[in-house]
């Protein structure tokens, strides 16, 4: 009899992933799949609440060949991770209710079970089968984008694969040398194993030079993939890092780049899915460098910005993919208008560019200046150089305002009139862009609400007021500072315009440059052969030549030779033969 209580709650939307591959097609059976895939993050979420209690809860345990695998662990930490995918999978299931693809749903209940389930791990190797998992699940999602998808799929898979392989190793590593251990607690960079597990997440976080697969394979995926894909893996690994490389150094200047660099990009950028997955890189920047901060205020702050970013992030995805369904198109350069024609979903999009730009009494502005006030603290108290760190922190919210919170909604719904004239989104994605906007307000909201997302926090967090007069007006001094250096850059015509041109990152050193280099070494490779071939083709045509020459009939054996020279060669052959009867005998 199996103890439903020691199951790790992600197995189960695994299980109905599966299921929803075999439901067969027609109306019965396309809303019984939705069932599945709305009811099975629910049914998660109460085993998450009927299991964990105020104390760690290990279970699960299996034995498998003199290893033993702890399958389920769940903690103050892992607990938040859990109910935020379960809760992000029932909105996802809500937006694509339309969708009729039975991959789409399967794909989608494995990936968010696989997410859940590798969240609630206890040990590296549980952790690793759920890595791959995650993989494999989600590159479906990217392949039912079309034709252009497919390569991008792959060049995915390939990456995270890669991570996946190096996460394995680095296990057996650090568990040889603590005696068999592959418990997932605090690892570090100082134990043998460590900098290749920081490398494996460091792929699916989007270190810098590590990052591109977002920007690549995201804006190709289908309109519901995109937004499925932008709420679990790269979360997964900011678990991961906050589980085992709490308070190392050099995420703090990773996580400091993370946030600046996509800037730049994504005030160029034309595709607007394509806007938004870069600045999914430099909204996990701040993440990452409050995990390297590593204090109880940063950590709070990391723990609350990964929860309200899921659900901004999947809004804005959101309101973008509605107006993909209904124009066919995210391009910046071909929409403009569009608020006369769907007014609801310009007014959701409004709400998650407020928020992640942390507007106040949106989500953001309660969480990520914990992050903010943790490094500025540390920089008070015997770390000045962290005074830079924060500098680029506000440059970096500063341009996330810029890029996502006025440049989507503003060339999408409004700037100039594309002339297009469409129906509003489907009621189901109006409904899951309203949810998502709802708690966007409530968990920012001054009374009862933020204290709830505080609450979640694995830290006390009972000291800390986000609202505050010096909070409210210097945040607000910041993105007003942003709003007017847009209108006077569009003003005088210097904010970069909208082209129909693909904006190379640092992928072109293997989708350009690399492939260059490899097609060289072919064709040298081709000359070479061809080269060798002559050589050979020389030689034997040599070689036939001089052999025709000396035994042709008209060569020179051929040639008259003296009558007693016969004799002579045929005495010498016989005493050959008599000396080596002699010695054989």
């Amino acid at each position: 009899m199996i103890d439903i209580f020691q199951v790790n709650p992600g197995l189960w939307l695994i299980l109905a992933g599966v299921i929803c591959a075999f439901v067969p097609k027609g109306d019965l059976g396309g809303w019984a799949r939705k069932a599945l895939v709305i009811g099975a993050p629910i049914f998660a979420g109460i085993m998450i609440t009927q299991i964990y209690t105020s104390q760690e809860v290990l279970a699960g345990k299996i034995n498998i060949g003199g290893l033993e695998l702890t399958t389920l662990r769940i903690d103050n930490l892992s607990m938040v991770w859990g109910y935020l995918f379960c809760l992000i999978g029932v909105l996802n299931g809500i937006f694509g209710l339309h969708e009729k693809c039975r991959i789409t749903d399967s794909s989608a209940l494995i990936y968010a079970g696989a997410a859940i389930a590798g969240v609630l791990s206890g040990d590296l190797l549980t952790l690793f089968l759920f890595w791959e998992l995650t993989a494999i699940s989600s590159v479906f999602l990217i392949w039912k984008g079309g034709e252009h998808a497919y390569a991008a799929g792959i060049r995915y898979l390939a990456l995270h694969v890669l991570s996946g392989v190096l996460l394995l190793a680095g296990a057996i590593m650090y568990a040889n040398a603590n005696g068999g251990d592959y418990m997932f607690n605090n690892i570090g960079l100082d134990v043998p194993g460590g900098w290749l597990i920081l490398l494996a997440i460091g792929i699916k976080c989007g270190f810098p030079f590590l990052h591109m697969w977002m920007q690549d394979a995201y804006p190709k995926a289908s309109i519901t993939g995109t937004v499925i894909l932008s709420a679990f893996t790269t979360k997964m690994a900011i678990y991961a890092l906050a589980r085992g490389y709490v308070g190392t150094d050099i995420l703090i200047y990773i996580g400091a780049v993370m946030t600046c660099f996509p800037v730049f990009f994504a005030l160029i950028e034309n595709d607007l899915r394509r806007v938004l997955s870069f600045s999914l890189n430099n909204q996990l920047g701040f993440m990452v460098c409050g995990i390297g901060i590593g204090t109880e205020l940063a950590l709070n702050g990391v723990v609350g910005q990964v929860f309200v970013h899921v659900i901004f992030k999947s809004l804005l995805f959101m309101s973008i993919g509605a107006v993909m369904y209904r124009v066919g198109t995210a391009k910046a350069s071909e929409l403009g208008g569009l608020f006369r024609s769907m007014p609801f979903t310009a007014i959701f999009c409004l709400i998650g560019a407020g928020s992640i730009a942390a507007f106040p009494l949106l989500a953001a502005f309660v969480t990520k200046a914990m992050i903010i006030s943790a490094v500025i603290y540390e920089a008070s108290h015997g770390h000045p150089g962290l005074y830079v760190i924060a500098g680029m922190l506000l440059f970096a919210s500063a341009g996330v305002m810029e890029h996502s919170g006025i440049k989507v909604p503003y060339f999408t719904f409004f700037s100039h009139d594309s002339g297009r004239r469409v129906k509003e989104a489907p009621w189901n994605m109006l409904v899951a862009m309203g949810l998502a906007s709802a708690l966007c307000i409530f968990l920012a909201f001054p009374w009862g609400g933020y204290q709830m997302l505080y609450s979640l926090m694995p830290y006390d967090s009972s000291g800390y007021t986000p609202y505050t007069v010096d909070h409210v007006v210097f945040q607000l001094q910041l993105l007003f500072a942003a709003i007017s250096a847009f209108c006077v850059l569009k003003k005088l015509k210097l904010y970069p315009a909208e082209k129909r041109a693909e904006i190379l990152d640092f992928d072109w050193t293997y989708r350009k440059l690399g492939l260059g280099i490899v097609r060289w070494i072919g064709a040298m490779w081709t000359r070479l052969g061809i080269s060798m071939t002559r050589l050979r083709d020389r030689a034997i045509s040599g070689t036939g030549r001089r052999l025709y020459q000396m035994f042709s009939p008209a060569g020179a054996m051929s040639e008259d030779a003296p009558s007693g020279l016969a004799a002579v060669l045929t005495a010498a052959m016989l005493i050959l033969v008599l000396i080596f009867v002699y010695f054989v005998r």
